[in-house]
């Protein structure tokens, strides 16, 4: 079983990485495999609704890095995306990637994230950490994907790695968190071992409210 971890801030090595590094070792304890990516510097241009996807599965913009994440979540059982606080939102590059990655595999059809848990871990000085949490947790909950939550909400606090590092309490959430998460995957695997079928998915519905 494999967790890719995504980090979407600029800073490679700074607090969301601390955050995430910490979810890390716990999901090894575990003997989950995991990856931690790095998308904070690279350019992804925002979704344009072009509907593209709906054909191939991809994103029509084949020239940054969002096809190539695409691929890489279908490797992956579970995933943790980290992202710093700015402006009282989660970073725009890492929403950029979301909405495309997630928007191509829900018009294409081909959910490669349903029923795979996900879980949003922010990073931030002081506020805006629980509005950037529901942002991102949106993507999983209209994506059929289980979303994994800890003791407390998934932040930690801090302006520099080690003030994270001092943050003891959003430490502790972090670990929780990544053994909530290989708890989950585990009970998954042996429920799929004892035959219990994923549920039949309907043909979509679309009702527009202004016809």
């Amino acid at each position: 079983m494999k967790v890719l971890l995504v980090n979407g801030s600029p800073n490679r090595n700074g607090c969301t990485f601390t955050a995430l590094s910490e979810v890390e070792k716990t999901l090894n304890e575990e003997n989950i495999e995991t990856e931690i990516v790095h998308i904070g510097q690279k350019d992804i241009r925002g979704c344009t609704a072009c509907l593209r996807c709906s054909d191939t599965g991809y994103c029509v913009y084949g020239d940054d890095y969002v096809n190539e994440f695409i691929d890489l979540c279908k490797t992956a059982d579970g995933y943790v995306f980290g992202a710093p606080v700015y402006f009282a939102t989660a970073n725009s590059t890492l929403i950029s990637l979301l909405t495309r990655a997630f928007y191509a595999g829900r018009r294409s059809g081909s959910d490669f994230l349903r029923f795979k848990p996900g879980a949003a871990v922010v990073s931030a000085r002081r506020a805006g950490t629980t509005a950037s949490l529901d942002e991102i947790n949106k993507f999983f909950a209209i994506s059929e994907m289980p979303i994994i939550s800890s003791k407390y909400w998934n932040m930690v606090h801090g302006n520099t790695p080690e003030e994270v590092k001092q943050d003891k309490e959003g430490l502790q959430v972090m670990r929780t968190l990544g053994r909530n998460m290989a708890w989950f995957l585990k009970i998954k695997e042996a429920g799929i071992k004892a035959g219990i079928k994923e549920p039949e998915k309907e043909v979509p519905e679309r009702t527009n409210f202004i016809r």
